[in-house]
């Protein structure tokens, strides 16, 4: 956990909860050079995003989805439930066709790859800031769309079609955890999380265990990404 020690000049106060560190120092120098925006702390994990929530007290958080000992969409849910004034910008290499709808659905107000350029995140970070919600030209497009199908049009298979409960499970069997660590990690019975697993593979037709396994790693690397490729960096 690192706090900003320097006090700030007059404006919006921004947390940055990433857990690759080169990704936040990259968008937290970026943050630095614009004018009326400072940075009041940064987070790797989940815990430490809620303390420093509490004690620095942001205009806005940026969330990376997939953090250290917690998810994102958690996150999200928290702080909508506690701050419901704090403003909220998800900033992740997970597809934006699979998550932007969700996490604003559970209270962020905009969803940015990690992909966009330097001079696109600034603005995200601004139009939330101003009250407005942020999303790429083709999901809003998608969410326009969705508006005026009717509900028997609408794709109901695949990832799309999980719950925040069963992707998270989802992406921790990618990530290579038993469904015993899964449990323990959520909170939940050994028996609810098998209910999950049983859950996702008949929504996403999947023969047995072992595809659903190899499904989720494949989902799971699919969305990993190297820092420093990261075009807050450059």
């Amino acid at each position: 956990m690192r706090v900003s020690q320097k006090k700030p000049a007059a404006g919006h106060r921004i947390l940055v909860v990433d857990d690759h560190p080169l990704v936040r120092d990259g968008l937290m120098e970026l943050i630095r050079r614009q004018p009326g925006l400072t940075c009041c702390g940064e987070a790797a994990d989940v815990r430490t995003a809620q303390e420093l929530a509490a004690k620095t007290n942001p205009d806005l958080v940026i969330i990376d989805l997939r953090l250290e000992q917690g998810d994102g969409l958690e996150l999200i849910k928290f702080f909508n439930a506690h701050f419901p004034a704090l403003r909220m910008l998800i900033l992740s290499q997970l597809d934006e066709m699979i998550y932007a709808e969700r996490v604003l659905k559970a209270g962020a107000h905009g969803y940015l790859m990690k992909e966009e350029a330097a001079k696109e995140v600034v603005a995200a970070i601004r139009l939330v800031l101003a009250g407005e919600l942020y999303v790429s030209p083709r999901i809003n497009a998608i969410i326009l769309r969705k508006m005026i199908e009717s509900p028997s049009v609408r794709s109901n298979s695949g990832v799309e079609s999980l719950t925040d409960r069963e992707l998270q499970v989802f992406q921790m069997l990618g990530a290579g955890k038993s469904t015993r660590n899964i449990a323990a990690d959520l909170f939940l019975s050994f028996k609810t999380v098998q209910t999950h697993r049983e859950n996702i593979k008949a929504k996403m037709k999947l023969p047995d265990a072992t595809s659903l396994v190899h499904q989720a790693t494949l989902w799971f690397r699919r969305g990993d990404i190297d820092p420093a490729s990261s075009s807050l960096l450059s």
